[in-house]
């Protein structure tokens, strides 16, 4: 989580500089790059929320369990996941029902 932060940080301070490009394409390449650092950090900030989540239900005696059925969430799941709240059975019902819903969108 720090390691996240700290590039969160960076990425602030390098946004600070101001470039000037006379050549148009020079200043949309610019462009595409912080979108893309951008669109980085934000997945990166919504992962720092989960893991602060993560910690807090670890505190509170809740990390490990399902959200949804209550149940313990295996071990090779939160291995391979360890911000999961839901079982491997329970995120296979959502993934089926969000595709479901995006067929009929």
């Amino acid at each position: 989580m720090q390691e996240l932060l700290s590039e969160a940080g960076k990425t602030v301070e390098g946004m600070d500089e101001e470039e000037n490009f006379p050549d148009p394409t020079d200043r949309a390449a610019l462009e595409t790059d912080r979108n893309f650092i951008l669109r980085i950090r934000d997945r990166e900030r919504k992962l720092i929320f989960k893991i602060q989540e993560a910690l807090r239900r670890l505190e509170e005696g809740e990390y490990g369990i399902c959200e949804s059925c209550g149940e313990e969430i295996g071990i090779a799941r939160l291995k391979a996941r360890p911000v999961t709240t839901l079982c491997i059975d329970c995120k296979s019902i959502q993934e089926v029902q969000e595709r479901k819903y995006k067929r009929l969108v």
